[in-house]
């Protein structure tokens, strides 16, 4: 089955095809056909994980070139080792819950087939990314999750809020997109090719300077920051609740956000092979982590606070590979690489059941608002206890998956102090707000009567993708048990054992930490033994500060988003007046240059043209009738001429003689016309003497 896996990722791609262009009229169709095949998707995962297993985690590859470039020969190809197997076999447990979970949550919505169609072509994408064996493929298929997850958060896109939210994340993601694209071309600069192997082999043979290998890591990492959103790209993860609850747990859970945290993973010996670019992974991690944690104490919209668990979460996962790759390059042994894939695989299953249910409570109560819920513990029979076992799980309870993935992270810090008491700390945050969450929804006095008296389970497809994550949130993270550590814990992590013994220490602290988080949510929240509008009032600043998000949206709409806007109303104008301006008058002098020729066309030359015409046509109408073809007429003529002439001549006084010349000139005019009068008479005759005339002759 390993060498046509590829079929893992296509499948879902046939399924996007066949809905769009032959079943989107039919919608119950749709959805099954899509399930069947993400289920076929999913079970070929198993068998390609049972196969790799047995390879004892060798891993297999296939490529072909499909374009020769020279030197460089770009690669289109698979490739299957322990980390690809355990992803390709959470993104299809995970997408096929969410669709299944789908046929209920979306049933009666107008777009109910075109859901399911973008659905299947979001797991394409996230499939392709995990099956690449080369750099060039793994950015084709990053860039085609950012487009579907752009479809499915904006799928409701008459409601502003949603239209925003998918442009948002479009645009931030595509920021730290540009910085993995400029990782590329370095990579593809001085390593020659994007096949991992390739560019692995040449970083530890120390072919590529150091300083380089630093780079490519850094812009690697941007790539990484915007699509996990770490710090400071992570303000898009929170609006993204805006798209339909299956979309935020299939987005947040096991594909889109696990994308970025996958790459590291990929690329470690990239991150090996510089100690600043694991340590600046570390930094953000942690920052991330601590930030979002922090945020989500506070958050009010179900949904939110699960957002920002998420990016918490992502932030642990990346601060452990952080770590590791700095120890390894420093020569230190460290369990950070198992440590963030094993909570990358623990996390998928607990918080896309916790989203899941979330749903499923939005779907009762019909409002994200955990204030104006309340007592839903008794109306939701499967929804609530799903939901508490994957609180807990996320807490790190033992024996639960989240206790053995956010053990491994605890000990990947242990020798680092600072990391540690933020870890620590996280933990402790991180128990209290899921708890927080729980009394609040659950427990105590329904705070809104109304809603909560209409309040009810939801359907069976619903509910049954729940119980399923719910038995994967308690047992899954069990494959990290310390007597099987040379089992899947090996096999994950290259062959080698993360750690000789367990640290019974830190696993005690840990939980304490993590019980010292619910307690305090118990006496905040169920008891009320503490007020918590009192302790918010009495940390006002600090409370203020946490429920806006450390304002970083208003700080990005006032350093950036208002300069740009304006900068870009500015050029707006300035094409508008200036650029259009100049273009504008160009034509207008043109048009009146044009309009100027034609008048001084039409009205000098052929005027001067015409008017010559005129005056001649002029003359020979006057001239023709001097051309009478009589002699009389002639010899009439020559005699008054001499006439007026023998009288120019005669003898005049001085002063007669200066009015000699216009007498003269009227007279012959006279004259002229006269003659010409006469002419024209004596020249006409009557027809019938013409014809007379013509037969006497």
């Amino acid at each position: 089955m390993t060498e046509h896996s590829y079929l893992i990722a296509l499948l879902p791609l046939l399924s996007f095809l066949i809905i769009v262009f032959f079943l989107r009229w039919k919608e119950m169709l749709s959805a099954v056909f899509s399930i069947m095949i993400i289920l076929a998707s999913w079970v070929m995962s198993i068998i390609v994980l049972i196969e790799t297993l047995a390879r004892h985690g060798e891993p297999y590859e296939a490529y072909y070139k499909f374009i020769d470039l020279g030197s460089f020969v770009p690669e289109i190809g698979i490739l299957i080792d322990p980390l690809a197997a355990v992803m390709l076999l959470v993104v299809t447990t995970v997408g096929a819950s969410v669709e299944i979970y789908s046929v209920g949550y979306m049933h009666g919505d107008p777009r109910f087939s075109r859901f399911f169609a973008y659905l299947s072509l979001f797991l394409f994408s996230m499939l392709g990314l995990v099956l690449a064996n080369n750099f060039f493929m793994i950015f084709i298929f990053w860039e085609l999750v950012g487009l579907t997850s752009y479809l499915l958060i904006g799928f409701w896109f008459e409601k502003v809020s949603a239209a925003d939210a998918c442009k948002k994340a479009f645009i931030t993601t595509r920021i730290g997109d540009l910085g993995f694209l400029v990782g590329l071309f370095l990579i593809a600069v001085y390593a020659g090719t994007f096949n991992y192997g390739g560019v692995f082999d040449q970083i530890s043979a120390g072919v590529i300077p150091a300083g380089i290998v630093t780079l490519i890591a850094i812009f690697v990492f941007c790539g990484a920051v915007g699509k996990s959103a770490q710090f400071p790209l992570h303000v898009w993860l929170p609006d993204a609740m805006e798209g339909p609850t299956p979309v935020s747990a299939l987005i947040h859970a096991a594909t889109m956000v696990a994308a970025g945290v996958y790459l590291v993973a990929r690329a470690m010996t990239v991150f090996v092979g510089s100690a600043e670019a694991s340590l600046v992974v570390a930094i953000i991690g942690l920052i991330t982590s601590f930030m979002a944690a922090s945020i989500a104490l506070v958050q009010n919209d179900i949904k939110r606070v699960l957002a920002y668990s998420t990016v918490s979460q992502l932030g642990y996962m990346m601060m452990a590979l952080g770590l590791y790759g700095y120890d390894s390059a420093m020569g230190l042994h460290s369990p950070g690489f198992y440590a963030g894939t094993f909570h990358l695989m623990t996390h998928a299953f607990f918080k896309g059941l916790l989203f899941l249910a979330a749903g499923s409570i939005i779907h009762a109560i019909r409002t994200n608002n955990i204030q104006e819920m309340g007592g839903l513990f008794s109306k939701l029979k499967l929804t609530a206890p799903a939901f508490i076992i994957a609180s807990l799980s996320i807490a790190g309870i033992f024996p639960l998956s989240g206790f053995w993935s956010k053990d491994e992270i605890v000990a990947t810090a242990s020798h680092h102090p600072v990391f540690l008491v933020f870890t620590l700390l996280i933990a402790f945050m991180t128990a209290f707000y899921m708890f927080r969450l729980c009394f609040l929804t659950f427990f105590g006095e329904p705070r809104d009567k109304e809603k909560y008296e209409h309040a009810h389970e939801s359907p069976k497809s619903m509910t049954y993708p729940l119980v399923f994550l719910a038995f994967l949130a308690i047992f899954a993270g069990w494959v990290g048990l310390p007597w099987l550590q040379n089992g899947f814990a090996s096999f994950v992590y290259h062959g080698e054992p993360y750690h000789p013994h367990a640290n019974w220490w830190l696993m005690i602290i840990s939980t304490i930490m993590a019980v010292s988080g619910i307690g305090l949510a118990y006496l905040m929240y169920y008891k009320k033994s503490i007020s918590a509008d009192r302790v918010a009032e009495k940390f006002k600043p600090l409370y203020t500060l946490l429920y806006n998000k450390y304002y970083f949206d208003e700080l990005y709409d006032a350093v950036l988003i208002r300069p740009v806007m304006a900068f870009g109303r500015l050029m707006w104008r300035f094409d508008a007046v200036v650029i259009d301006g100049l273009v504008n008058g160009t034509a207008w002098a043109t048009v009146f240059w044009a309009d100027m020729k034609q008048w001084f066309d039409k009205w000098i030359v052929d005027g001067a043209v015409n008017g010559s015409g005129w005056i001649v046509r002029q003359s020979g109408n006057i001239g023709r009738f001097l051309q009478t073809g009589r002699v009389q007429s002639y010899t009439f003529f020559a005699l008054l001429l001499v006439v007026l002439v023998s009288l120019f001549k005669l003898e005049v006084g001085p002063q007669e003689r200066e009015v000699g010349w216009p007498v003269l000139t009227i007279l012959l005019a006279v004259g002229i016309i006269f003659l010409a009068i006469l002419s024209r008479t004596i020249g006409r005759q009557p027809a019938g003497q013409e014809t007379k005339q013509e037969e006497h002759v």
